[in-house]
């Protein structure tokens, strides 16, 4: 079943600037927001599943979150780079005294799925305990990629942000994980199994939890395992397999590069064209003139 996070918020004195911007990845659900706090601005937030808050950009004053709606303990003040983790069903209160503008990132998630992923129990303390405001550099680092991966049109495949959305709740929570051992790798059948997976459906989307399970293993070891075998990630095996389609078509015949992008599962000419120069060291109207130049003069 696919993850629906539910939230109810009210709130005065608050402007949305830009129309919100979201991405679903495996258990979780991002939102982008950008908006105006005029003074004495405030809200009330409840969601039925824990979240991140994350402050991307402030400019001009401060704001303060509250467990509490009164009184000065339970609260925090922030700004760039403050950070709230909210258990599921705790009430929320924001605020602000002068006018800013706020860009930050909401991420609700499911612990299950985070579980299942990680093959590790999270402890109810943890899930618990809420966080006010606190600042920690990796993790905003973290929470800037992704909402890149929202904001842009063109953001990569699901196994990227699956990737990263792992490696910030795992971050959050500390979870030690059971990592393969320096040496771990796929075995020959289950390499083939996962590469073929891939290359038969590069053009789509292909989500770690289905290459994990396809070998029977957790996505955290999978993902150690095949990168020890490969060299590379899941996710940049998927684009070099979405770049070998793409040559195999520039060779087979004169289709547009458009429709070769496409067709290969990339957004648009653009983003294919960047892909493949990072890949082959060419744009793909080069590399093609070039293969050909050189059949060519084989055949001479």
């Amino acid at each position: 079943m696919t993850f629906q996070p539910s939230m109810t918020s009210t709130h005065e004195g608050v402007t949305v600037l830009e129309p919100l911007r979201w991405r679903r990845w495996n258990g979780v659900v991002v939102d982008l927001w950008y908006a105006a706090c005029g003074p004495q601005a405030r809200g009330h937030y409840v969601s039925a599943h824990p979240r991140l808050f994350i402050v991307l950009e402030a400019e001009g004053g401060s704001f303060e979150t509250r467990l509490k709606p009164h009184g000065d303990d339970l609260r925090g003040f922030g700004g760039r780079g403050s950070i709230n983790f909210v258990p599921a069903h705790l009430p929320l209160w924001g605020r602000v005294e002068a006018p800013m503008r706020l860009r930050h990132l909401d991420l609700h998630f499911d612990p299950e799925a985070l579980c299942e992923q990680i093959c590790e129990r999270l402890s109810s303390r943890q899930m618990a305990k809420p966080r006010l405001m606190f600042d920690d550099p990796h993790l905003f680092a973290l929470a800037g990629l992704i909402a890149r991966e929202v904001a842009e049109p063109d953001a990569r495949h699901d196994l990227y942000g699956d990737s990263l959305i792992l490696a910030l709740l795992i971050d959050l929570f500390g979870v030690e994980r059971r990592e393969p051992s320096r040496g771990s790798t796929l075995s020959s059948w289950q390499l083939r199994r996962v590469t073929d997976y891939i290359s038969e459906h590069c053009n789509g989307s292909i989500r770690l939890q289905d290459l994990a399970k396809l070998v029977g293993l957790s996505q955290s070891y999978f993902s150690h395992a095949f990168k020890a075998s490969t060299g590379v990630p899941p996710h940049q095996w998927q684009i070099q397999a979405r770049i070998r389609k793409g040559q195999e078509m520039l060779l087979a015949g004169q289709r547009s590069l458009t429709e070769i992008a496409i067709e290969a599962g990339f957004s648009d000419q653009a983003h294919f064209t960047r892909a493949f120069r990072r890949v082959t060291g060419e744009t793909p109207a080069v590399w093609r003139r070039t293969m050909r130049g050189s059949a060519a003069a084989g055949r001479s």
